[in-house]
């Protein structure tokens, strides 16, 4: 896990290029490498080693025949079984992911995107072609960023660096209108940013003769209806070896290796995958959040499916006054609004993962798109907001200054309604949003973030399963949950989904309320977005205990911190 830069054309100096490096130092600190032909091309890599630690796996990484430079942002977790395959084509002088991904692209070029089993985002210049070639992961797990000014292109793996370079600090207003009257937000390839753009997932991005073109490469759809009439014999066997061996795919590294652990499904199975492939690992350590506040914290539960295994347990505790400084601080890396207080607690993970020389951990991110485990999807409601009644969002403290030009159409390629749900969370809402935040929070501590419930052969089987397969008698996630209680037992596999939560409306109202009103002061006073009296008005309200949902107040506070 590392950070990327390329820039082509006559804004390619070394100075632009060292400026976006040291925006994204926190990225990869290990190893800053730069190549330069100025005027021309640029590339710049961040690199937290994790596979081969030597300095023959640094980057920019040069082909033998000094045709191609890759800088290279992820892990390829397959790349000892495609070194196999490439053995005979290539001499191999190191043991990086790095050299194994280069050699892939030489030999099939872009075909390559299909054989990896990983997240990544690399760009590669040709020097012969003088072309360039950027992709990214097929679910979007790490990202890559793209701006043109003044005849060149831009290219990072995060926000900030763009606006160093020169492109203007404006608002994309039609994103943060969604977002604030409606609470959208995460469309493939935007940002909240005018100029700024993402490469989709599953996406590559080509530059020849100064055409830039960006295509799909990982037609998500085509694979899953083809799987719909398709099945295992034995399906739960099936899933449980996928299970298994993207585990086992994603403990593959040459640092210390740990775990993310909460009292819920997902969790819980990660940890029974992890026991099972490595029972007697005390090396392997888990990691947990709390807060001291026993309505939301889940240390229970955590320490009650740890005993008997052999993982210690590393508790870090969120305070109320780290929430100033830890949203200041995760607001200068995500450049963009993102989860709330809980994304402040998953940071103090990472950040004690860090201190403790954990520079990988996993986590059980992407289960519930999957496999259908949030409650809407068993109502008649297009809200992606759980938990409340009320709206968790307050358009009617906006003024007409914010202006949208309309919403765009999510695609509903599924003739089948919980299917469209699910791959709108998947590739639209939940996961790019959940994806931005964690890389963002792990990186912001230098430390690596592995989903194996993310594993594509997963989800495309998963994913293309009757209704029946994922709810059944009322119970969502059916088919994990019977695996799940095979390991765990039915008091933790049958149990109801907790959200991951903090006390984060009572902290808002209560012991943060100075920090809250600072905030909207800020807004008053400089975001013609909002109107003043309004803002008091329902602030007022919430201080006086209208608290069924603070994400509204969240909004305000994450929107203010941004923009300042």
């Amino acid at each position: 896990m590392c950070g990327v830069a390329a820039i082509v054309g006559p804004k390619a100096s070394l100075q632009n290029l060292e400026a976006i490096l040291a925006l994204q130092h926190h990225r990869g600190p290990d190893y800053t490498g730069y190549w330069v032909e100025p005027n021309q091309i640029a590339l710049g890599h961040n690199r937290l080693s994790i596979i081969d630690l030597s300095a023959a796996a640094n980057q920019p990484f040069v082909s033998s025949d000094g045709r191609y430079h890759l800088v290279f942002n992820g892990e390829i977790y397959n790349y000892l079984e495609l070194k196999q395959k490439l053995r005979f084509d290539f001499e191999f002088k190191t043991n990086s992911d790095t050299e194994v991904l280069l050699a892939a692209f030489i030999k099939w070029g872009k075909e390559c995107l299909a054989e990896l089993n990983g997240m990544f985002a690399f760009i590669i210049w040709d020097k012969k072609d003088q072309s360039l070639f950027a992709a990214r992961d097929r679910f979007g797990v790490k990202p890559l960023y793209f701006s043109q000014l003044t005849d060149s292109l831009i290219l990072s793996s995060e926000i900030r660096p763009h606006w160093q370079i020169g492109i203007p600090k404006v608002p994309n207003s039609d994103v943060w209108h969604s977002y604030l009257t409606k609470g959208q937000y995460g469309m493939p390839d935007e940002t909240f940013w005018k100029g700024i753009h993402q490469i989709p997932g599953g996406h590559y991005l080509t530059l020849k003769n100064g055409d830039i073109e960006i295509r799909s490469w990982y037609d998500f759809v085509t694979r899953s209806m083809a799987l719909i009439n398709h099945q295992e014999n034995d399906e739960e066997a099936y899933i449980l070896d996928l299970l298994k061996d993207s585990v086992r795919l994603r403990f593959r590294a040459d640092v210390p290796v740990g775990f993310n652990l909460s009292g819920g499904l997902d969790s819980s199975t990660l940890l029974a995958l992890v026991s099972d492939a490595y029972p007697d690992e005390k090396k392997i350590e888990a990691f947990t959040f709390f807060t001291g506040d026993e309505r939301y914290d889940e240390l229970p539960w955590v320490r009650q499916m740890l005993v008997g295994k052999p993982y210690p347990l590393n508790t870090c505790k969120l305070e109320v006054s780290d929430i100033p400084y830890l949203t200041q601080k995760i607001a200068s890396v995500q450049d963009e609004p993102f989860g709330g207080i809980p994304t402040l607690a998953y940071a103090k993970v990472f950040e004690e993962a860090r201190k403790k020389g954990f520079l990988v951990l996993l986590d059980g991110q992407g289960s519930d798109e999957a496999w259908a485990g949030y409650d809407y999807y068993l109502k008649n409601t297009t809200s992606l907001i759980q938990g409340t009644n009320t709206s968790p969002v307050r358009p009617e403290a906006l003024t007409n200054s914010l202006k949208s030009m309309g919403s765009r159409e999510i695609p509903m390629p599924f003739s089948d309604e919980l299917l469209n749900k699910q791959f709108r969370d998947i590739f639209y809402t939940k996961i790019p949003r959940a994806l931005r935040f964690n890389d963002r929070v792990s990186m912001a501590f230098s430390t690596e973030l592995r989903e194996p419930f993310l594993d594509y052969r997963l989800v495309e089987y998963v994913f293309s399963r009757s209704r029946d397969f994922k709810i059944k008698d009322g119970q969502q996630k059916w088919l994990l949950r019977k695996i799940a209680a095979k390991y765990l037992g039915d008091d933790i596999a049958l149990a109801p989904k907790r959200p991951l939560q903090t006390p984060q409306r009572e902290w808002l109202g209560g012991p943060l309320a100075s920090w809250v009103e600072e905030k909207i002061e800020f807004l008053k006073a400089n975001i013609d977005w909002f109107d003043p009296e309004s803002l008091d008005v329902i602030w007022k309200e919430y201080k006086n205990g209208n608290q069924e949902n603070s994400f509204y107040i969240w909004q305000w506070v994450n929107t203010a911190e941004v923009l300042q």
